[in-house]
């Protein structure tokens, strides 16, 4: 297996998909950590993404892919998946290179009332920032995968909307 070229040293955005809402997230350029940015609405979340990786420019966008325990896809899976080949269109016509990547987010939701709950945020409060602490999750877990393995995590979405591991990208 040959040597991978460093990943270069740019934010990466990591995005939380909801039927109302969407939480975005973001990193410092050399991928060590991730904070909050914003709860977006839905309608107005692949313009604001979009927006977010021009002005960081980020090279890439985590999207979280919603599974059930057993790594089965459901209804959730096919909207983040829709909502991922969304984003590549309008990064592509917009001229932006930043790539979008599925990433496994199994109970990141579930984790983040947990964390906000523990520091005693109150229940009924959570929804302001539940998704930006979900969209966090998902970007320090690619952070972290990306830090010991030197390649990028996920599924790169394309234009025709198939997906791939990110290691056969980078193979290929």
């Amino acid at each position: 297996m040959s040597e991978q070229p460093p990943l270069p040293r740019r934010p990466r955005l990591g995005v939380d998909v909801g039927d109302v809402r969407v939480g975005l997230a973001r990193s410092d350029a050399d991928g060590m950590i991730a904070t909050p940015v914003e709860t977006v609405d839905r309608d107005r979340a692949p313009s604001r993404i979009a927006e977010e990786a021009r002005g960081a420019e980020a090279h890439a966008i985590m999207v979280g892919l919603p599974r059930s325990l057993s790594g089965a896809e459901g209804p959730a899976a096919d909207k983040a998946r829709r909502f991922a080949r969304e984003l590549v269109a309008l990064l592509t016509r917009e001229g932006t290179d930043a790539g979008v990547y599925l990433l496994d987010e199994r109970l990141t939701t579930v984790s983040a009332h947990r964390a906000l709950h523990s520091s005693g945020r109150k229940g009924r409060k959570h929804r302001q920032v539940v998704d930006q602490v979900a969209a966090v999750m998902i970007l320090q877990q690619a952070l972290d995968i990306e830090r010991s393995t030197g390649a990028r995590a996920g599924e790169l979405v394309t234009e025709s909307g198939a997906a791939r591991d990110a290691d056969d990208e980078e193979d290929g």
